[in-house]
C-alpha cells in the first residue's frame, strides 16, 4: 500500500513540476497588463498543436452564440481537457492565437486570460481580429501550442 501512496505522490509531483517547468521571459509593464509573456523557453518535452477551439454551446448544452465572454470561458475549458487528455493542463500552454470578431473585446478577453493564468505565467500570445467566423454566432477562436514534460 505505501509502494502505490508512494508512486501516486510520485507522479503527481513530477505533473505539477513538469506544468511549471518552462521559463517565462521577464515582462514589461505593458505585457503583464495585457497578460502575455514576450517568450516562453522549454527543452524537450511533448508538444501538443490546439486546434482552433469556437463554441456556440458550453458543456451543459446551453446556447452561448453571440456571448463573447461565455465563449471565452468555454474555449479555455476545452482547451484544459484537450490538455488533460495529452497528460497536462491548462498551465501547459506556451502560446496562442487569438481570433476575435470585434476589437472592444480585447481588454475583456485579456481579463479573461488573467483568471486563468492567475500565477502570472501567460502564454506567448497574438490577438487578432477577423471580420467573421466560419458559423454565425461564433465571437472567439483559439489555437494554441502546448509543451508537456520539459525541462527549463
Amino acid at each position: 500500500m505505501r509502494g502505490i501512496i508512494a508512486a501516486l505522490l510520485a507522479a503527481l509531483l513530477t505533473l505539477a513540476i513538469a506544468a511549471h517547468a518552462a521559463e517565462y521571459m521577464e515582462k514589461t509593464p505593458f505585457q503583464l497588463s495585457r497578460a502575455f509573456s514576450p517568450g516562453v523557453i522549454t527543452e524537450g518535452g511533448k508538444m501538443v498543436w490546439v486546434a482552433g477551439q469556437t463554441a456556440t454551446r458550453d458543456n451543459q448544452g446551453n446556447d452561448i452564440a453571440n456571448n463573447f465572454e461565455a465563449q471565452a470561458k468555454q474555449l479555455f475549458s476545452q482547451i484544459d481537457t484537450i490538455m488533460k487528455r495529452a497528460g497536462g493542463s491548462l498551465a501547459n500552454i506556451v502560446t496562442m492565437t487569438v481570433f476575435i470578431k470585434e476589437s472592444r473585446y480585447g481588454d475583456r478577453f485579456v481579463e479573461i486570460r488573467k483568471q486563468k493564468f492567475p500565477d502570472g505565467n501567460y502564454p506567448g500570445s497574438a490577438l487578432i481580429t477577423v471580420t467573421n467566423f466560419a458559423r454565425p454566432g461564433m465571437e472567439i477562436e483559439i489555437q494554441g501550442i502546448a509543451v508537456v514534460g520539459d525541462r527549463a
